[in-house]
């Protein structure tokens, strides 16, 4: 009986609400216009689903912590055209080499799974419209 209501603890703990700053709406509306920046590139983090919700995952670009993700948020990070490593941490730290090319968006999926006893992450380059979606599901994190 402790195992069955220590998973449901678990569980409970995994689909909480965890808090991050929240970005500026005005920000969040322009950004979902999906504007390219002439010769750079725009890469869209973002994590539509709600696993995993009591947990904050920093996010780095090229080493660099941009922000952190919660539930249905996203993140936004505009880069020179070329290589560039997307690292998300949680209870593993997982990282995405990606190749940019000018005045082109980025979407990258922050998949959630369920680890040993903390959320795991997983980082997805998917198509365009799939990724439109998927941030038009979310609201604008606060970068750090």
């Amino acid at each position: 009986m402790k195992k069955v209501a220590g998973m449901f603890a678990l569980v409970g703990a995994l689909h909480g609400c965890a808090s991050v700053p929240m970005g500026d709406p005005v920000a969040d509306s322009e950004m979902k216009r999906f504007a390219s920046v002439p010769d750079m590139s725009r890469i869209y983090i973002y994590r539509n689903e709600t696993l995993g919700a009591a947990i904050k995952m920093n996010v780095m670009v090229d080493g660099r912590v941009i922000g952190a993700t919660a539930a249905h948020t996203y993140l936004v990070a505009d880069v020179p055209a070329g290589a560039h490593t997307i690292g998300s941490d949680a209870e593993n730290l997982t990282m995405l080499k990606i190749d940019t090319q000018p005045g082109k968006n980025v979407y990258v999926w922050q998949e959630v799974k369920m680890g040993f006893g903390y959320a795991r992450s997983m980082l997805h380059v998917v198509p365009e419209a799939q990724g439109k979606k998927g941030v038009l599901e979310t609201k604008l994190a606060g970068s750090l």
